[in-house]
């Protein structure tokens, strides 16, 4: 089947990263193997346009700014400055997105109503928490609708109740208030088949939807982008990366705490990529342990630079407590960077004890202490990482390409079609040879 697929993704573009570069990745995918048409909100236009698409053939912008504008101010004045305050940013991009749906049925629903498209699939919003009445429109019109990848929600682990508070997390307290709000139960029931990004959010699915939610790991690669590989072989100093948002729950400053005797000895060096509310602190540590020359912090990247960047590594070191993917996992093993990750959330799903390190979860002290641990080993025995490098690769670019999860996505558009005539698939996280 030539499938006509109508392509939601709210958050859809290429310059970015995080959802909406994730929402650019599978969109293009699925357009490879469907007759698609993307629908995303106007702010992504730009970006589309000069990535070569055509408007009006290849995509639609729908013009919501009247209220994503307001939810934005407002969720920057209550808190959500610098990226925090995550679960109250979704709860607020809840009311701009019911906005964005009622202008797109308004341009697309006789269109889906008169069967223009075998099904509509609504890649992003991501949150499980975010309802969709299209859900009910696209029953009532006899089309299918897909949901997913939905993640999110993951809980705080034990002992990080302080990195909850600076990140403004207050309503993550009452995050399970979500299953009240209008529409929530029935958009899980009106969906024709629901995507889980996560186990995590797999497993918050009601059982008496569980026979049609499938499982797809969230995060993917471009394997175009990750050509280049690490070829270096690991010798003292070991060096070392992190990669992302500088706040509490990434933990770069447990990286920094279990590293400095290392780095101090000249068997380490650090190189904290990304931005964020912890610089000046982290920047403070390095400085107290006398560490400025061998920790740098350049800031963010190019999104462009940062393969190269990471291919000149033996380490990602990702400490993070409370990851729903872990996009910056798979990039690194796409380069044969071996990670070093806290076995919970999204990267222990990506990551195995033989493309990387795991970290059993623990509170903050025991954390720092096994990562020390290991890091310790690892200047012992360098030949661990060379070890692994290959195979962390392997299993990226064979398992965790975009255009091998839009085939997942094909095969659950499939089922989802002929439910009577084809086997529901089943998809599980691989493991590497």
């Amino acid at each position: 089947m030539n499938l006509r697929t109508l392509l939601i993704a709210e958050a859809c573009n290429p310059e970015w990263v995080s959802i909406p570069l994730e929402g650019w990745s599978l969109s293009r995918a699925i357009s490879q193997l469907t007759d698609a048409h993307l629908v995303t909100q106007i702010r992504n236009r730009d970006a589309l346009l000069r990535a070569g698409l055509v408007e009006g053939k290849d995509f639609t912008a729908i013009d919501s700014e009247a209220i994503a504008r307001r939810t934005h101010k407002l969720a920057w004045a209550l808190g959500g400055a610098q990226g925090k305050g995550w679960t109250l940013n979704t709860a607020l991009s809840a009311l701009s997105y019911r906005y964005f749906e009622k202008l797109l049925w308004q341009q697309f629903g006789p269109r889906i109503s008169a069967r223009e498209f075998d099904l509509v699939h609504r890649i992003s919003p991501s949150s499980p928490t975010i309802p969709s009445r299209l859900a009910s429109l696209c029953k009532n019109a006899s089309v299918p609708m897909i949901l997913g990848p939905l993640n999110g929600g993951l809980p705080w682990p034990p002992g990080f109740d302080y990195a909850r508070r600076r990140e403004r997390e207050w309503l993550s307290y009452v995050r399970g208030a979500y299953r009240m709000l209008p529409g929530s139960r029935a958009t899980l029931l009106d969906a024709t088949a629901i995507i889980a990004g996560s186990r995590h959010t797999a497993s918050q699915q009601p059982p008496d939807i569980a026979d049609k939610c499938f499982y797809i790991p969230e995060n993917g690669i471009d394997p175009s982008r990750f050509s280049i590989q690490r070829a270096r072989r690991t010798e003292r100093p070991l060096r070392a990366v992190f990669v992302g948002r500088l706040v509490p729950y990434k933990g770069p400053d447990m990286l920094l705490e279990a590293a400095a005797p290392l780095v101090a000895a000249g068997d380490l060096t650090i190189d904290v990529i990304g931005d964020g509310p912890m610089k000046p602190e982290l920047v403070q540590m390095a400085t107290d342990h006398g560490l400025s020359e061998k920790v740098r912090f350049p800031g963010w990247l190019n999104h462009a630079e940062l393969p190269s960047r990471l291919a000149d590594a033996d380490l990602l070191t990702f400490p993070s407590i409370r990851e729903f993917g872990g996009a910056v996992i798979l990039e690194a093993m796409a380069v044969g960077v071996v990670p070093v990750i806290v076995d919970y959330g999204g990267p222990a799903e990506l990551a195995t004890e033989k493309t990387g390190f795991l970290i059993p979860l623990a509170k903050r002290p025991q954390i720092i202490a096994n990562l020390r641990q290991i890091l310790s080993k690892l200047v012992t025995h360098p030949e661990l990482i060379d070890r692994r490098s290959p195979l962390a690769r392997q299993r990226a670019l064979e398992h965790f390409s975009w255009s091998a999860k839009a085939k997942d996505v094909l095969r659950v558009y499939q089922w989802t079609c002929r439910p009577d005539q084809n086997t529901k698939p089943i998809f599980t996280t691989p493991k590497p040879d």
